[in-house]
C-alpha cells in the first residue's frame, strides 16, 4: 500500500480528500495535517509516508515552504500539490522544487484519482531499480505526464500544461510561443505544442503578426478576451 499524508488547512476538504485516496486501489491514508507545523511533525512521527497530497494555503507556513524544510531535514518523501494556487510563479516554482505533480482546486474525484495513478504506475517503474536505458526513462516520464482531466492527450504534462494556460490568462496581449517559453521556463518546442493543444480545444486563439518579410509570426491569446 502507499501511504499518504493529506494536508490543508480545511479540515472538511481534508476529509473529503482524504476519502478520495482510500477509493484508488493500492493507496491508505496515514494521516491527515491542518497546518505546516502539523505536517512536518506527521511526516516524522509517522512509521511510513510515501506521498503527500499538499495545500499551499497552511496557516503557519505555505506548502512550499513545507517542501523545503522537508527536505531541507533529509525527508525525500513525495509531493503532489493540491490547491488553489494558480499563479504561475507558485506553480513554476513547485516544479523546481521536486513536487511530482500539482492539481488545482477545485477539482473532482476523477482527476485525483488520476494523479494518484501516474503516481503509483511512476512507483512500479522505478521498483526495478538498475540502470535504465531510454525506452525505461521515457516510460518514467510518461508516467509523471499522465493526463489529469479526460480530453488531455496522453504524453501532455498537466503541470506545464497549467503553466501555459496561466501564462496566457495573465498576458497583456497576444504571445508568440517564445515569448511564453521565456516566461515558463520551458523550451520553445513544447510551448509550441501545448499553444496549439489549447489553440485546437478552443482555449486559446491564434493570430498573425506580419512583419516586413518572412512568414508571418504565430500570436497566441487566451480565447476570452477574443
Amino acid at each position: 500500500m502507499i501511504e499518504v499524508l493529506v494536508v490543508d488547512d480545511d479540515t472538511r476538504v481534508a476529509r473529503v480528500n482524504a476519502a478520495y485516496v482510500e477509493k484508488v486501489p493500492g493507496f491508505h491514508v496515514a494521516g491527515q495535517a491542518h497546518s505546516a507545523l502539523d505536517a512536518l511533525r506527521r511526516v516524522k512521527a509517522l512509521p511510513r509516508v510515501d506521498l503527500v497530497l499538499l495545500d499551499h494555503y497552511l496557516p503557519d507556513r505555505t506548502g512550499l515552504e513545507v517542501v523545503q524544510e522537508m527536505r531541507r531535514l533529509g525527508h525525500q518523501t513525495d509531493v503532489i500539490m493540491v490547491t488553489a494556487a494558480r499563479d504561475v510563479s507558485t506553480v513554476q516554482a513547485a516544479m523546481r522544487q521536486g513536487a511530482l505533480q500539482y492539481l488545482v482546486k477545485p477539482f473532482a474525484f476523477a482527476g485525483l484519482r488520476a494523479k494518484l495513478e501516474a503516481y503509483a504506475e511512476l512507483r512500479r517503474t522505478l521498483d526495478g531499480g538498475g540502470e535504465a536505458e531510454q525506452s525505461e526513462v521515457d516510460r518514467i516520464f510518461g508516467a509523471l505526464s499522465a493526463p489529469s482531466e479526460p480530453g488531455l492527450p496522453k504524453g501532455h504534462s498537466p503541470t506545464t500544461a497549467e503553466l501555459v494556460r496561466q501564462c496566457l490568462i495573465k498576458a497583456d496581449g497576444a504571445l508568440s510561443a517564445q515569448e511564453i517559453a521565456e516566461r515558463t521556463g520551458v523550451s520553445r518546442q513544447t510551448a509550441q505544442r501545448y499553444l496549439k493543444l489549447l489553440e485546437r480545444t478552443g482555449r486559446a486563439r491564434l493570430t498573425l503578426k506580419y512583419g516586413d518579410a518572412g512568414r508571418p509570426e504565430h500570436r497566441y491569446v487566451w480565447a476570452t478576451r477574443a
